[in-house]
Formats: C-alpha cells, sequence, structure tokens
C-alpha cells in the first residue's frame, strides 16, 4: 500500500471515531424514541454506524454530521420495517413489561409519554427532533425531505393533539376526585 493510501485510511478512521464518541449517545437516545426498545435501539445505531462508515466520504460538511447521522438513522429504521415479518404467538401480556424502568415516573410525565406515542409518527418525529434534540425547522425539512412549510403545519398539528390529548387527561382525573 502507499503512504497516500494509508494515510487516507488513517483519516478515514480519525473521522468516523469522533463521530462515533461524538454522536452515538444522541442517536440511541432518538433510535430508543423510534423504536421504544432498548435492542431495537442498539441495533439501529450500529446499522447506522456501519453505513455511515460506508459513505463517510459524502459526508463533505462536518458541521452537517448529526443530521446527516440521523437521516441514515430514519431510513435504517424504514428498512427494518419494510423486511420485518411479523410473527404472532401467544405472549403472556402479563409478563411484559409496560414502561421502561429507566424513565421518569412522575404521573405528569408518564401522561406526556402515553400522548406522545399516541401521535402518529408523521407528528411524533418531528416534535421530539424539534423539542427535545433541538434541530431547527430547516434541519427538519431536510432530514424529512419536506418543505419547510409541511414540517411546520405538522409540529403545530402534533402541538394541537398533544394538548388536546393532555387536556382530556386532566379533565379525566378531575371528574375521580
Amino acid at each position: 500500500m502507499s503512504n497516500k493510501v494509508i494515510t487516507n485510511m488513517a483519516t478515514k478512521e480519525n473521522r468516523y471515531e469522533n463521530l462515533v464518541t461524538a454522536y452515538s449517545p444522541w442517536l440511541y437516545r432518538y433510535a430508543y424514541w423510534l423504536s421504544g426498545e432498548k435492542a431495537a435501539a442498539e441495533d439501529l445505531v450500529q446499522e447506522t454506524f456501519l453505513r455511515a462508515w460506508r459513505f463517510l466520504d459524502s459526508l463533505k460538511d462536518e458541521g452537517s454530521a448529526k443530521s446527516w447521522l440521523t437521516t441514515i438513522l430514519r431510513r435504517e429504521n424504514a428498512r427494518k420495517y419494510e423486511r420485518k415479518q411479523f410473527q404472532y404467538s401467544d405472549v403472556d401480556t402479563d409478563s411484559i413489561a409496560m414502561e421502561p424502568t429507566e424513565f421518569d415516573a412522575r404521573p405528569e410525565v408518564s401522561a406526556l409519554r402515553i400522548a406522545l406515542k399516541g401521535l402518529p409518527g408523521k407528528y411524533r418525529e418531528p416534535l421530539v427532533l424539534q423539542v427535545l434534540e433541538g434541530y431547527s425547522l430547516d434541519e427538519i425539512a431536510h432530514m424529512f425531505e419536506l418543505p419547510r412549510n409541511t414540517v411546520a403545519t405538522r409540529l403545530h398539528r402534533a402541538r394541537q393533539k398533544l394538548r388536546s390529548v393532555l387536556q382530556e387527561d386532566k379533565i379525566k382525573h378531575q371528574e375521580f376526585r
């Protein structure tokens, strides 16, 4: 191997290691939001980084790495469901944990989590990206490959739906007091 090839490979490995170090925690949190399962989130992150390694040369601007990786993760998640063959079996539902134990157990946090899970993905994903992760409207539009106004509409509708569900929940709780 020539010195240039070795240098290029070392540079690529360095860039890749920096991406893994900087973005693994964020990607895991986002993958967990998408999948709701620890193992599935770990698999999604691993698949994301495998694909990122293959196409690392296409990342020209390091400043857009988070958005680039998030887009890869979303596409990997979609691919997983394209390939998935659902198996139905008898499962004792009493043995399945309904809520992960790592989360805040306060009632208001639980109500918000349940309300978020009830939103359709097209509303939930942009809202999570904006509110919990701080992405801008333009960044979300780029990730979803949608017009900015479409994303703004989805965010508005997501907030309306959440507000409505949480208001209904609040009214129900007041009736039982």
